[in-house]
């Protein structure tokens, strides 16, 4: 077994195994230096008749290198997350009072104002219509946007129910439907609103942006702007 003089690890400027534990921290903090320091004298101080594999000291050197280069990594990664952030902080800054386009069914409708948004196709529909419901469920109004191509295709409720009266204000749930070919299915809705103001994500990371009527959405789902 290969035997190394407390000696021969001071002036490799480590410290012997049975010192405190101030002295294990320190191992722990083992430079690459120190460590190629320590090898070679494993190799000069080992025991001829028993010597250690060359595959061991190539396993330890590898293994070594490798943790080394995952710190490196983090470090770097946590560097590159950090400019991330602060690059989309500053564009949606730029947001604030901007109308924005999120994937959304229901949103805010205040008196005497009206709503716009739009539905996401992913094939041809020969009819499409949007139901508006109030927040018991009862249709409201709907909007009959016929034939539509594949795409994202706009609409706009004039806030004013089926008889032609204001709607009073509250939450509006829109269900789109497109037929076709025999049959109907649902479609995904986007609602639009104002941007009026941005908060950061700490805890998850990303943004998110405070939008007029449709409450908190991710910057990361935000489908249009504008």
């Amino acid at each position: 077994m290969t035997t190394i003089s407390n000696d021969v690890l001071t002036s490799l400027g480590l410290k012997s195994q049975t010192n405190t534990a101030a002295t294990a921290k320190s191992r722990d903090t083992l430079s690459q230096s120190q460590f190629l320091k320590l090898m070679t004298v494993q190799l000069a101080n080992q025991d001829p008749f028993k010597p250690m594999e060359n595959g061991d000291f190539l396993g330890q050197m590898a293994q070594f290198s490798t943790v080394s280069g995952i710190e490196q990594l983090s470090t770097s990664f946590a560097a590159l997350s950090q400019s991330v952030n602060q690059g989309q902080a500053m564009q949606a800054a730029a947001l604030v009072g901007k109308q924005v386009l999120a994937p959304g069914t229901k949103a805010q409708l205040d008196a005497g104002q009206g709503m716009k948004g739009a539905i996401g196709l992913t094939a041809p529909a020969d009819r499409v219509t949007v139901g508006v419901y109030d927040a018991n469920g009862q249709l409201m109004q709907t909007l009959d946007l016929g034939a539509q191509g594949s795409g994202m295709t706009d609409f706009s409720w004039d806030g004013l129910t089926a008889d032609g009266k204001p709607a009073p204000e509250g939450v509006y749930e829109f269900r789109a439907t497109a037929s076709g070919g025999g049959g109907s299915q649902p479609v995904e809705t986007f609602l639009g609103g104002q941007v009026q103001s941005v908060t950061a994500d700490y805890t998850n990371g990303g943004l998110i942006l405070n939008v007029l009527g449709l409450g908190a959405v991710k910057f990361g789902d935000v489908a249009r702007i504008g």
